[in-house]
């Protein structure tokens, strides 16, 4: 009977939310369906789902480049960057689902509902940029994919990427697992492929597993710090707050404090376990640039690079074949497909939560993509493949992502720490000092990074 009145309560408050504020991704919102009364296993395959939404953006295609060229250049050292930078990223994103789990808002709602209209609007054009900034970097993966696949030229690649639309509008009429199934298989090829690449490489054990351990060097060589400042612009991204927030409210959880405190326990272990295969899939990726490169070429800036260097056995030596190049553009086209629908579904996010803006799902798809997909095209018509337009915008998308990150970072520290907004959910006080300290040291080190890229220092 108690748990009667509690969904009755539940049900009750939902609808008084939505008429008000609206749900978070209102049609699919509350629509995955749990198992009753089953146990720790067949709960946990509920649940899981939105922590693979989530990886996709620690492993798109923006962390390509900087890993790779930092295993190029520095051997197995920066591994211990992509180890802090993700266990940073696994805190980040507990506290994203925790947010959206026990307020049944999403971090753009959250952030609106406690400050000004024209703060709100402002934050709501910062963080639309970031996205879009976020899906230029897909864009631009999926088209070279395809035009080291196929040989389709870069204009044609980048129109072809808009397909993703139809492609999410449809899956979303059918069910929102069917999104998380496409994605997690998406991962499991890029993850099958690096693998395979790195165990053909052979690494050295023992220095990679040394490069876990930190390095004094990475704070005193400003070319090895760049290249580390790069990863860590490429794996904390602020859409992903946004994103995570959202889709953990997918589950028809019971929204009592037990159902959340539920809900709460199985998103963090669905998070970090996503978050665990980005990590393995970014170490997989400094490793085979260690592993292949370092020591015989640090002129991998661009994919085009990394295709044919996979297939010259001057550079590579005797495991270098054709076969290796076409699985590198495979994963390359899978991340950037991965990471499109993602930016998709953050852009309606945001798009909704500041500014309560409801058009057709169809037209908000139709114009977020054509947001990220317009100043490609223009770089492509303008540039063309000269002096690697292309890839050269892909490296600022990265550091306007540093940019907006503190403004999804500091207030969700904030909100997350709340005991009124929170109860019993809100950070304990070591959680909660950190944040800051993350907040902090990540905005300090990303001013450094637009300051060393505008400043003409090489990243990577």
């Amino acid at each position: 009977m108690g748990n009667l009145t509690s969904i009755k309560q539940s049900s009750q408050q939902n609808k008084t939310f939505s008429s008000k504020d609206g749900l978070s991704l209102e049609e699919v919102n509350n629509t995955v369906s749990l198992p009753k009364n089953a146990g720790f296993w067949r709960k946990l395959a509920a649940y899981s789902g939105p922590g693979a939404l989530v990886a996709v953006g620690y492993m798109d295609p923006g962390n390509w480049i900087t890993s790779i060229a930092g295993g190029a250049q520095f051997g197995y050292t920066l591994l211990s960057v992509i180890l802090l930078s993700s266990l940073v990223a696994m805190l980040l994103q507990v506290m994203a689902a925790k947010l959206g789990i026990v307020t049944g808002k999403d971090l753009a709602q959250a952030q609106r509902e406690s400050c000004s209209k024209p703060v709100a609007i402002t934050l709501w054009i910062m963080t639309e940029l970031a996205i879009m900034a976020t899906d230029i970097a897909e864009v631009i993966g999926g088209a070279v994919a395809l035009q080291l696949l196929f040989k389709i030229p870069l204009v044609v690649g980048v129109l072809i990427t808009t397909l993703d639309v139809l492609l999410l509008l449809l899956l979303t009429k059918v069910g929102f697992r069917k999104i998380e199934a496409i994605v997690f298989t998406l991962i499991a090829t890029i993850l099958i492929v690096f693998f395979y690449e790195v165990l053909l490489s052979s690494p050295s054990i023992g220095p990679m597993l040394k490069g876990f351990i930190p390095s004094v060097e990475i704070a005193t060589n400003t070319g090895m710090l760049l290249i580390a400042l790069g990863i860590v612009g490429a794996t904390v991204m602020p859409h992903n707050l946004y994103l995570h927030s959202s889709i953990v409210q997918t589950r028809q959880y019971d929204r009592s404090l037990e159902g959340k405190r539920e809900a709460v326990r199985f998103a963090k272990i669905d998070s970090h376990f996503q978050l665990t295969i980005a990590f393995v899939i970014n170490c997989l990726l400094l490793v085979l640039g260690a592993a292949m490169f370092f020591g015989t070429t640090s002129d991998l800036g661009r994919f085009t690079d990394l295709y044919n260097a996979l297939s010259d056995n001057a550079i590579v030596g005797a495991v270098a074949s054709p076969l290796l190049s076409t699985l590198f553009a495979v994963a390359l086209l899978a991340s950037g497909q991965n990471s499109t629908i993602t930016g998709t579904l953050s852009g309606q996010i945001v798009m909704e939560g500041f500014i309560q803006m409801k058009i057709p799902g169809w037209l908000r798809r139709i114009v977020t993509r054509l947001l990220a997909i317009i100043p490609v095209i223009i770089c492509v018509v303008i540039f063309g493949d000269r002096e690697n337009a292309v890839e050269e915008l892909l490296l600022y998308t990265q550091v306007f992502l540093s940019v907006a990150l503190p403004f999804a970072i500091i207030p969700l520290t904030i909100f997350t720490s709340d005991k009124k907004r929170m109860g019993e959910f809100a950070n304990p006080a070591w959680v909660k000092y950190l944040s800051w300290t993350i907040a902090i040291v990540l905005t300090v080190l990303n001013i450094f990074l637009i300051y060393g890229t505008f400043a003409g220092l090489e990243i990577g």
